[in-house]
């Protein structure tokens, strides 16, 4: 499968928040109640929250044939050389094909100084906690995460480079 994967811009939020929106109801299906999830999907990728996170932090997409099919967000590089990922989200019918890997690296190219990504993963998130596993994240902390009066079991995980 041939993908382009490149500097996200204003004009891609909107699939963007498709791609977040597909992701995150295939992801957390029977994990988070779908009313939850909308109402976070509504807040953390409006329009606004989007343009943000542009102007503060890093957003890279994948495309395929021209259209939005994943997404990583991190942050820049903090006093200690570490980075959040907040994000990364391929749509589900593209999931499997190295598309996540390559996003990921974008992350370890574009931080040249980086020691260590951090990131915090749902317990019962399976595909993205094997996806971190595979890239070598280790669980570093377990904590309970009230998340708009569902509480998860959250997961902070680190990879030191």
């Amino acid at each position: 499968m041939k993908y382009l994967i490149r500097k996200m811009s204003i004009e891609d939020i909107k699939e963007v928040q498709n791609v977040a929106k597909k992701s995150w109801h295939a992801t957390y299906e029977g994990i988070i109640p779908r009313e939850i999830q909308d109402n976070f999907l509504k807040h953390a990728y409006s329009d606004d929250m989007m343009e943000y996170r542009l102007k503060n932090s890093n957003m890279f997409v994948a495309e395929v044939e021209g259209e939005v099919i994943g997404f990583i967000n991190f942050s820049s590089l903090n006093e200690n050389n570490e980075s959040e990922l907040s994000a990364i989200y391929i749509n589900p019918e593209y999931q499997g094909h190295g598309i996540g890997t390559q996003l990921l690296q974008v992350c370890t190219s574009e931080l040249t100084k980086l020691k260590a990504i951090y990131l915090d993963v749902e317990k019962e998130n399976n595909s993205g906690l094997s996806f971190y596993k595979k890239k070598g994240f280790e669980v570093v902390d377990e904590y309970g995460d009230n998340f708009d009066g569902h509480i998860l079991k959250t997961f902070r995980m680190k990879l030191g480079i």
